[in-house]
C-alpha cells in the first residue's frame, strides 16, 4: 500500500505498510480498486450524458464510492469488496447505457475507458496497483502526479458533502455531470499541466455548488442556526453519544428515543446540531460530550452509554466499548454492528443496558449557532464596530483537528488574538480553544462558531457580504484565514477558496505531502499560501 492523502501520513511522506489512521493494506488496496472502478464508471457515464442519457443509481453510487475512500470512513474489507463488485456491475451498466445512446455495440467501446477491470477482486486489486501513486511518480514525475492527486482528493471531499446533501433531498444534475466529467478526465491519466490546474480549480467551483446544496438541505430541513448555549457537562441518566457529521441520522435517533428515558449527546462535528431550531427542540438532546475525533478512544471508553458513529472520523474501537459502538451511513469497522436501515433500536437497547451517568455535572456551556443568517442579521453592528475602531480585525481560525504534534499553534493563536478582534471558527479544529472565555465587543461575542467543516460556505457568505458592505474585495478585508487541515474535505474547501481568488491563507500544522515543491511554488505565486510558523510570529506578520 501507499497512501499520503491525510495530514498525519507516515513520516510526512506516506504510509507504506499500515495507515496511521488504522487502515490495513487489504482495505487500502480495496479502496484504491474502488476508486479506479469509479473512474471507469464515469468514463462511460460522462459520454452517455453528452448524448442526453443518465442514470441516478450510477450517479449516487459514484459519490458514495468516492466518500467511502475518504480518510477514517470505511475500514471493513468485506463491505469494501461488496462496493467494488457493485462498481464493476455499474461500470457494465454505464457502458451499455452509452452504447445504446450511441447506437453501437458495447463490445466496440473499450476505447472509451482506459481501464477494463476484472470481475475477480484479487485480479482487480492487482490492476489498480498498476496505477498506484508510486508507479505514476516513476512514469510521470512528482509534479504531474501531485496535480492528479490534488484533483482526486478535492473530488473525494466534495463527494462527502454531496452525499450529505443527497440524504437531505438536495441534488443537482449538473453536479453529477461535473463529477463524471472530472473522473473521466482522470481516467485518461492526464499529463497536461494547464489542463490539470484548470480542472483543480473546477473542482473548487464544484465544491462551492455542493456546499450550497448542503447548506440549503441543512437549513431547509432544520431551520437556520441560532445562537445556542450548549451544555458540556453530563446529565444524570441513560445516554447515547452521536459522532460524525450526519444530521439526518441524529434526527432519526432523537425521534426514536423520545419518551424512552435516554439522553442524547453530540460529539465532535455534531456539536453544531444544537443550533438548528428543529433539532434543539428535542429536550433530550441535552449537550455535547468530549471534543474532536482524535480523542474518541479515551472519551468513548469513559462514556457510560451507547455510541453511534455517523459518516467519517472513526478510529479503531477499543475493546472496552466495541460492543456498544454502532456505525451508520458509509462508515464501517470490522466487527462493529452497522445500522443500514435507520432503525436504531439496537443502539437504544445498548444505552438502556449501560449504566449511564450517575449524577449531573456542572452547568458549564459554550455558544454555537452563528451561521451566515445569524451573523448577517447583526451585520450593521459589525460594520459599525469596524468603522468605529472597536473591531480592528477578523480571524478565521478553524478546520480539521488531529493528533499530530503542532496543533497547539491554533490554541496559542486564538489566545494571542487582540481583544479588538473577532474570531470566526468552524469544524473540529475549534475544540482547541472553544471552551475558553473570549468576551464580547459591543455585545457581539468575540468567538463565533459557524458550524461544521461544510459550513465553510457560511464563512464564505459572511466574507462576501462584508466585502460588499465595505465596497472592497475579500482579500482587502481585515480578515485573515488560519486553517488547519487533516483530510480530503479540507482539500475541497481549499480548492474552493482558490477558485474564489482568496489569497494569503496560512495552512498547517504541516503542508500536504501530496503537494510537490514545484506545485507548492505555483500556489505561493498565485495565492500567496503559506505554512504556519509560530503563533506570535504569524500574528505579528498579519497585523504589521
Amino acid at each position: 500500500m501507499f497512501c499520503y492523502q491525510c495530514e498525519q501520513t507516515g513520516k510526512g511522506t506516506g504510509c507504506t505498510s499500515y495507515g496511521v489512521c488504522g487502515k490495513d493494506p487489504q482495505s487500502a488496496n480495496l479502496q484504491d480498486a474502488l476508486f479506479q472502478v469509479t473512474k471507469g464508471i464515469s468514463s462511460y457515464a460522462h459520454r452517455a450524458r453528452k448524448l442526453g442519457v443518465s442514470d441516478r443509481e450510477i450517479d449516487v453510487f459514484v459519490l458514495e464510492a468516492l466518500f467511502t475512500t475518504v480518510t477514517n470512513v470505511n475500514f471493513d474489507p468485506e463491505r469494501l469488496n461488496a462496493l467494488v463488485q457493485k462498481g464493476v456491475e455499474l461500470r457494465a451498466k454505464a457502458k451499455a447505457l452509452y452504447a445504446n445512446a450511441a447506437g453501437v455495440s458495447a463490445e466496440t467501446l473499450e476505447g472509451a475507458s482506459v481501464w477494463n477491470p476484472s470481475a475477480d477482486t484479487a485480479a482487480l486489486v492487482d490492476q489498480a496497483a498498476e496505477l498506484a501513486i508510486t508507479n505514476r511518480v516513476d512514469a510521470l514525475g512528482e509534479d504531474i502526479t501531485s496535480l492528479q492527486e490534488i484533483i482526486t482528493y478535492g473530488l473525494k471531499g466534495a463527494a462527502a458533502y454531496a452525499d450529505h446533501a443527497i440524504v437531505l433531498g438536495e441534488e443537482d444534475d449538473a453536479v453529477y455531470a461535473s463529477f463524471h466529467e472530472v473522473l473521466a478526465f482522470l481516467a485518461g491519466n492526464p499529463t497536461d499541466v494547464d489542463a490539470l490546474v484548470a480542472t483543480a480549480m473546477k473542482v473548487g467551483e464544484l465544491n462551492l455548488k455542493v456546499m450550497e446544496l448542503l447548506d440549503t438541505g441543512n437549513t431547509g430541513t432544520y431551520g437556520h442556526p441560532v445562537p445556542t448555549a450548549v451544555r458540556i457537562e453530563p446529565v444524570a441518566g441513560k445516554a447515547i453519544l452521536v459522532s460524525g457529521h450526519d444530521l439526518k441520522d441524529l434526527e432519526l435517533l432523537l425521534k426514536q428515543t423520545e419518551g424512552k428515558g435516554v439522553n442524547v449527546y453530540t460529539h465532535g462535528e455534531m456539536l453544531p446540531a444544537h443550533g438548528y431550531p428543529t433539532l434543539k427542540a428535542y429536550k433530550h438532546l441535552v449537550g455535547n460530550y468530549g471534543g474532536a475525533w482524535q480523542d474518541q478512544g479515551k472519551e468513548f471508553e469513559a462514556f457510560p452509554g451507547a455510541i453511534l458513529m455517523t459518516t467519517n472520523c472513526i478510529q479503531k474501537p477499543r475493546e472496552a466499548y466495541k460492543a456498544r459502538i454502532f456505525t451508520s451511513g458509509l462508515v464501517a469497522w470490522p466487527g462493529v454492528e452497522h445500522i443500514s436501515d435507520g432503525d436504531f433500536s439496537a443502539v437504544i437497547q445498548s444505552a438502556l443496558d449501560a449504566p449511564g451517568f450517575a449524577e449531573d455535572g456542572s452547568d458549564k456551556t459554550i455558544l454555537v449557532g452563528f451561521g451566515h443568517e445569524t451573523v448577517m442579521s447583526v451585520a450593521g453592528k459589525v460594520i459599525d464596530g469596524v468603522k468605529s475602531g472597536a473591531i480592528k480585525h477578523f480571524f478565521l481560525i478553524g478546520g480539521c483537528d488531529g493528533a499530530k504534534p503542532g496543533r497547539n499553534y491554533y490554541t496559542e493563536f486564538a489566545e494571542m488574538a487582540p481583544k479588538d478582534s473577532v474570531i470566526l471558527t468552524l469544524a473540529c479544529g475549534k475544540y482547541r480553544f472553544n471552551k475558553m472565555e473570549f468576551g464580547d465587543i459591543g455585545g457581539i461575542p468575540r468567538l463565533l462558531d459557524i458550524g461544521q467543516c461544510n459550513d465553510a460556505y457560511s464563512a464564505i457568505q459572511i466574507a462576501v457580504a462584508l466585502a460588499g458592505a465595505f465596497e472592497c474585495g475579500v482579500n482587502d478585508l481585515p480578515l485573515s484565514m488560519i486553517l488547519s487541515w487533516y483530510e480530503q474535505k479540507a482539500v475541497a474547501i481549499l480548492l474552493t477558496l482558490f477558485h474564489l481568488g482568496i489569497k494569503n491563507i496560512r495552512l498547517g500544522p504541516s503542508l500536504p505531502a501530496f503537494v510537490s515543491p514545484n506545485v507548492l511554488n505555483v500556489l505561493v505565486d498565485k495565492f500567496n499560501i503559506m505554512p504556519v510558523t509560530d503563533a506570535a510570529s504569524d500574528l505579528k506578520a498579519i497585523l504589521g
